[in-house]
């Protein structure tokens, strides 16, 4: 056991969504206090690192309702129910991009938002793209630019806010690193 471990002494769903749930867990704290935590339930998503044969990143642009903006982000979908994380990446890399990958395979995972939700995101690296003729329908309410950028690019645009979000901001740094060795 975790000497920081909250135990749950009581649940109450809020929200069940088609993506998330919401819920309120009362909780003991370590000291014995009790507290409540609102807490998101997500099924996980996938994030690919998709590297061209002449070292470019493929990146796909879209509207976020949440932030009210467009960002510019790697290929990235979530695991639909009962779904393996590794189909679920290179459906993604598809749908999103037109692209298959002679090379790919898994990086890590890492939690998004721990203080309130449990979606883990599931890295993935894509070499040796090839392009497909009748690439699978990404969702209908999903409107995506494709675009590629060198690394120096990408670093650009971290610095200017159009990279914004953590998965790709994680995924470039971690890209850099692979591209060096």
């Amino acid at each position: 056991m975790n000497r920081f471990e909250e135990k749950t002494i009581g649940r109450k769903s809020i929200y069940e969504g088609k993506i998330i749930s919401l819920r309120v867990e009362d909780v003991e704290l370590p000291d014995g206090k009790t507290a409540q935590r609102e807490l998101v339930d997500h099924p996980g998503a996938v994030a690919i690192i998709a590297i061209t044969d002449d070292e470019k990143i493929l990146l796909v642009e879209q509207y976020r309702k949440a932030l009210k903006r467009s960002l510019i982000e790697i290929p990235a979908g979530k695991i639909e129910k009962g779904e393996n994380p590794d189909v679920t990446a290179l459906r993604e890399l598809e749908e999103e991009t037109g692209y298959r990958a002679k090379q790919f395979s898994y990086l890590q995972s890492f939690a998004t938002s721990p203080g309130f939700a449990n979606e883990i995101i599931h890295l993935y690296i894509a070499k040796d793209l090839f392009k497909i003729e009748h690439p699978a329908k990404g969702d209908e309410d999903e409107f995506i630019h494709l675009m590629e950028c060198t690394m120096a690019e990408a670093d650009e645009m971290m610095a200017d806010g159009r990279i914004f979000d953590a998965k790709t901001a994680f995924a470039i740094l971690y890209a850099k690193k692979l591209l060096k060795n």
